[in-house]
């Protein structure tokens, strides 16, 4: 009985201290939503605000959503608005703070210079704007005095909210000249002071098709395809891509102009390129405007065609590799690749199946992986002129990759020219040859003991024993 007692008042005494916890819980709850409240000069959802306008000294912004919510900029001038920062801004005004109220009941809003500027909100719903006047900078932190036109006090707003007001209107204008996905991109023409070409998109690789047909380097064409969609705009130029404008600019007749062609969005852009003096000038088919621009954009659209090719005669990470074959002459070689347990190891495909040095096997396989051409040969209307129609060597590498897919990867080598140190090989894929470094021709097999693991050291003879 004693002990249902003890555990009963204990028990009362939790809920008497649960419940003092709780209303101090909330109390506390409240005096921090209420001294919240008492710091805000605005209280309002950004998603109603609909319009705002800033009128300041050196002039009024004005930025607007449209049917779709997407911010624009209509004052001074009808232009596409950077989402970024006019959300940003939206955002700031609809939970606008104060530092403290200067004077609850002002006599003389003169003595702050209110109203030096206004800034006006339009919200959803409703016909009159909320207005926040502004006045002269506390020189001592860079406060802002203000007041809202509905209320009688004048407030410190912090020094950030002056630096927000302070932007241009070059801060808030959309600076992309045209964003794309690259992805999207079917394919490219390019024209330059010094080189013309063409490329398509295949898989996921660009193929150049003019001048030449060949693999291009991915990586390139990729950078260029970044480097436009992520063209920016430096200034303004020109609000009216006139005839008159374009030809004072030079853009008349462009140094560079790069045609792209997006199938998926029924469109084909023009960018026209090029420079007055030291300032480098963009505009496109799509665009009313004439912009200046930084970055190295030109210097890549210079590049000669030899430096867009793909120079890897294969394309393939040795690390897939699970299977190669080499045949030379009348000798063959082949090694796959097993897994015990945990490990892989390479087996040759001979009647022993005996284990090969993985070494070796993986180090000829980078050597293949390797090749990169130090010239091409280009639509060879003969391969016998090469020593290809027989090829004195073929390597064959399979590869597997992370889903199992598997895929095979040949080269043919030919002619050796001792001199130059070069041979001749083929991907039978393409229709050009490579000219490769002919130190590769030493890494080939010469026989199976040649992929075979090191023959164990001879054991130390013992003192005194006999041979």
């Amino acid at each position: 009985m004693k002990t249902f007692r003890t555990a009963f008042i204990l028990l009362l005494v939790f809920v008497v201290l649960l419940a003092v916890v709780l209303v101090f819980e909330k109390k506390g709850q409240k005096d921090q939503a209420r001294k919240e409240k008492e710091g805000q000069l605005v209280s309002v959802t950004a998603a109603d605000i609909q319009k705002i306008t800033l009128q300041k000294e050196d002039g009024t912004l004005t930025f607007e959503k449209d049917a779709q919510g997407t911010w624009r900029i209509t004052a001074p001038l009808e232009a596409g608005a950077d989402s970024y920062e006019v959300t940003s801004l939206a955002d700031t005004l609809a939970a606008l703070r104060f530092e403290r109220v200067v004077e609850a009941e002002p006599k003389d809003l003169a003595v702050y210079e209110i109203p030096k500027g206004e800034v006006s909100l339009w919200l959803k719903g409703q016909d009159k704007p909320l207005r926040i006047l502004t006045g002269l900078v506390n020189p001592l932190d860079q406060t802002l005095f203000a007041k809202r036109e509905d209320e009688t006090r004048v407030v410190l707003l912090p020094s950030t909210f002056k630096t927000t007001l302070e932007k241009k209107l070059f801060d808030f204008r959309q600076k992309d000249i045209f964003k794309f996905e690259t992805a999207q991109v079917a394919r490219l023409k390019v024209k330059a002071k010094d080189a013309a070409w063409e490329a398509a998109r295949r898989d996921d690789a660009w193929y150049l098709e003019v001048p030449v047909k060949a693999l291009a380097r991915k990586s390139t064409v990729d950078t260029l395809l970044d480097s436009l969609s992520n063209l920016r705009a430096k200034e303004f130029v020109a609000e009216a891509k006139t005839p008159e404008e374009l030809k004072k600019r030079g853009l008349d007749k462009p140094a560079y102009e790069v045609e792209l062609s997006l199938p998926t969005a029924n469109q084909t852009v023009t960018f026209s390129l090029g420079k007055d003096g030291e300032t480098m000038l963009a505009t496109t088919s799509q665009s009313t405007k004439i912009v200046s621009f930084d970055g190295t954009l030109l210097t890549d659209l210079d590049k000669k065609v030899a430096d867009l090719r793909e120079k890897k005669v294969v394309e393939f990470y040795s690390w897939e590799a699970d299977r190669v074959a080499v045949t030379q002459g009348g000798f063959a070689l082949a090694a796959v690749k097993e897994k015990a347990g945990d490990e892989e190891k390479w087996l040759l495909e001979t009647a022993a199946k005996e284990s090969a040095d993985r070494a070796k096997v993986d180090d000829f396989i980078r050597k293949v992986e390797g090749l990169e051409a130090t010239d091409f040969i280009d639509a060879p209307a003969d391969l016998g002129r090469f020593g290809l129609d027989k090829p004195a060597a073929e390597v064959v590498v399979r590869t597997k990759d992370s889903e199992g897919k598997g895929k095979e990867w040949t080269v043919q080598f030919g002619a050796e020219d001792k001199d130059k140190k070069q041979v001749i090989v083929r991907n039978p894929k393409f229709d050009y040859l490579f000219r490769v470094d002919a130190a590769v021709l030493d890494a080939f097999p010469k026989a199976a003991a040649d992929w075979l693991p090191p023959p164990p050291p001879p054991e130390a003879k013992k003192p005194g024993e006999k041979k």
